[in-house]
């Protein structure tokens, strides 16, 4: 079972430079979360709020990049790589309009969309100056979410690793400089994550232009019939996203009203899970390309792919509990000083650490079911667990009720998802 085989070479080809983009920017997050930390209960709690509201802004965008990802890697696997350039150029031109439009909403609506949050009044003018500022970012995120959409589907996971990797760099420099060297204090956080952005979202742009992705992208405005097919896939995808991202922001929300120290440890608890969850999310990519690029043509071979991912992904999340499980005490002080924050981070890190198994093989599920472009059922089951988990947190009276519900869409999440993997793929 633990024999290496070419099918995992293939799978490792597409995973492992995978890994070194998706680590990029969630590591760096660490980091800021680090840097924040040291300036007080509230900035990192205002941090928390802003990465909330963003990540329900920038993660309905991104089911642009997952419609584009599976829907190129298939129109590659039947040879027909002049529709592949149709969609990437489509997905190109909708991330511009979305991009300017999401601007515009987080620039004039940052005050209410904080108090939406329920920050408390020590926090909320920290958090609307620091969404105002990460706002500028917004159309070179969705930008980078494009590249990374286009590049995936070709089959090449290795150019998005190196802008990643690059962008991380920029912005790693910048933080001390920025925060403690200027002064600015969380305000240079935000500014040093705006200007490694759109770094990388220039490059992105250039290579699009100079055909180094191999498709020759056509300069033009697509027609709405040629967007219907992308845009049906990402509508779908843009419910089971929104559903996704309105579950976390909830969390965070009710974090926010039970308390500064408990938004607070929640950031910290957020930023560590989504780390752990890279490993899986990059073998969950891999099945993106595989799975779209067989199922149409050679349906046996896509279900050995996917079968052998999913042991993958189940193998990593219990040995990334098992590593971490023994760091657990020492985790709170790496990213706060703050004594009832660090005693809550310590509350957090078991449910964390223990859900990576079964993350592990929903990340994996997740990519199975994109690649088979299943987006309609993905979106109805995805609704059908955060709406029960929201109910849940709705009622939830501490941070670890909170966390509880989290675990529990999780587990709804992997139980759909299997039974519909196994009448779709197998």
């Amino acid at each position: 079972m633990f024999r290496i085989t070419d099918d995992d070479r293939t799978i490792a080809r597409l995973a492992v430079p995978a890994l070194g983009a998706l680590a990029a920017e969630p590591l760096v997050a660490l980091v800021d979360t680090a840097f924040v930390g040291r300036l007080g209960e509230d900035p990192l709690a205002a941090m928390g709020v802003v990465t909330g509201i963003l990540g329900l802004a920038f993660f309905v965008f991104i089911a642009l990049a997952y419609a584009g990802t599976p829907l190129i890697a298939r129109a590659i696997g039947i040879e027909d790589r002049d529709r592949a350039a149709e969609v990437a150029g489509q997905s190109l031109f909708v991330a511009a309009v979305l991009g300017a439009a999401g601007l515009v909403l987080l620039e004039v609506a940052a005050p209410q969309l904080v108090g939406l949050m329920g920050a408390g009044p020590e926090v909320a003018p920290h958090a609307v100056s620091y969404l105002r500022i990460r706002g500028l970012g917004l159309p070179a995120l969705l930008m980078i979410s494009v590249g990374h959409s286009v590049y995936r589907g070709v089959g090449d996971t290795r150019t998005p690793m190196f802008i990643s990797i690059g962008l991380s760099l920029v912005n790693l420099v910048l933080d001390p400089v920025f925060i403690f060297g200027f002064g600015w204090g969380l305000a240079g956080a935000g500014f040093a994550s705006v200007i490694a952005q759109t770094l990388g979202g220039g490059a992105f742009l250039f290579f699009f232009l100079t055909g180094h992705t191999g498709l020759v992208l056509r300069r033009v405005r697509p027609r709405w019939a040629d967007l219907r097919e992308l845009v049906g896939a990402a509508s779908a995808l843009f419910v089971r996203t929104s559903a996704i991202v309105a579950a976390l922001t909830v969390a965070v929300a009710v974090a926010a009203r039970l308390g500064d120290a408990e938004v607070a440890a929640h950031q910290v608890a957020a930023q560590v899970w989504i780390f752990l969850s890279l490993v899986v999310d990059a073998v969950a990519i891999a099945a993106q390309n595989l799975v779209a690029g067989h199922l149409a043509t050679d349906r046996v071979t896509a279900r050995r792919f996917s079968q052998r991912m999913l042991f993958w992904g189940l193998c990593w999340g219990v040995l990334l509990a098992a590593a971490f499980w023994l760091v657990r005490n020492d985790l709170p002080g790496w990213f706060t000083t703050d004594p009832s924050v660090a005693a809550l981070v310590a509350i957090l890190m078991p449910f964390v650490v223990l859900s990576q198994p079964l993350n592990g093989l929903i990340f994996v599920l997740d990519g199975i079911m994109i690649g088979a472009t299943d987006f309609a059922y993905m979106a109805k089951a995805m609704v059908f667990a955060a709406v029960v988990a929201c109910s849940l947190m709705l009622m939830a009276d501490s941070i670890s009720a909170v966390w509880w519900a989290l675990v529990i869409m999780n587990a709804l999440r992997l139980a759909t998802l299997y039974r519909r993997y196994r009448l779709v793929v197998m």
